[in-house]
């Protein structure tokens, strides 16, 4: 069990959901981008009002098929307009989707109380010092900025460990700490700077994962991300991500009775309902 921002996660605590409130024009997923305050306002209230747990806000897209690099000044601006947006309309915790150290301090020097760090604190060497200073609840994702060869398995939970070995010399505390098996960001290539090389077959990779999802946990909460994800319309043949909604919320359900305590989404709607469904089937399996 964990506890992220104020919410307790994992255990027997209900499955959390988190919104994710785009602030980059690039992000893959069109329908996910607000840049407005209106829009931001707007967005962020339906999202509380459907069920969201939580709201995770990007500025930059990380779609490893998608040239989106963009200055830590440009996604540093957008993160903290909408953090002060999202304040001044809800209480719910507020994480911040980056992996670069100063963007991360001054998120955290606003506030914020959750850094999901799709690099699991390796692309940038400052960010052990940034959250040794701030002590935030993390969410780490397997990463590694080298080729990985072998059972996807093992070797995300290796990765994984690996960047538990960084938050545990940054003093954060295990209880802290979300692990995230990193759909849809292990590739044979790419155009983007932060996804996983493999010489595997990365829907093979995907899949596998989201079916032992259990095995990965190494003692943590698992949150996965699968929303409008690549893997769905490989399997839908489905290119345009506005398509998968059907596919989004039947891959959270199975995530759900696998063993996901969290899940991150651009439908909380539909997820609310979906992940409802799910966990009392799956306690009905496990006989609860």
């Amino acid at each position: 069990m964990a506890q992220i921002g104020k919410l307790k996660v994992g255990g027997s605590n209900p499955v959390r959901i988190m919104g994710i409130l785009n602030t980059s024009r690039e992000s893959f997923y069109k329908k996910s981008i607000q840049v407005s305050k209106t829009q931001i306002k707007n967005t962020v209230k339906a999202m509380e009002n459907q069920g969201a747990d939580f709201i995770d806000v990007g500025g930059m897209s990380t779609a490893p098929y998608l040239s989106t690099l963009v200055s830590e000044k440009t996604e540093s601006d957008r993160i903290l307009k909408a953090v002060k947006i999202i304040q001044n309309f809800t209480n719910l915790p507020i994480s911040v989707d980056t992996c670069r150290a100063n963007v991360a301090k001054d998120a955290l020097e606003h506030g914020v109380e959750i850094i999901n760090d799709i690099s699991g604190l390796k692309y940038d060497k400052k960010m052990q010092q940034v959250i040794s200073k701030f002590t935030p609840s993390l969410i780490l994702c397997a990463y590694d900025s080298k080729i990985v060869i072998g059972n996807p398995i093992t070797t995300t939970k290796k990765l994984l460990r690996d960047s538990l070995q960084i938050a545990k010399k940054a003093h954060i505390p295990s209880e802290k700490i979300v692990l995230d098996p990193a759909i849809g960001f292990f590739r044979k290539t790419g155009k983007g700077s932060f996804f996983t090389k493999i010489k595997s077959d990365w829907l093979e990779r995907d899949l596998s994962i989201i079916q032992n999802l259990n095995a990965i946990k190494q003692n943590h909460p698992i949150l996965i991300s699968v929303s409008n994800k690549s893997f769905l319309g490989k399997i839908l043949e489905k290119e345009n991500p506005s398509d998968r909604l059907f596919g989004s919320i039947a891959a959270e359900a199975i995530s759900v009775m696998n063993g996901a305590n969290v899940i991150r989404t651009h439908n909380v709607e539909a997820t609310k309902d979906t992940v409802r469904i799910a966990s009392e089937l799956t306690k009905r399996r496990k006989g609860l």
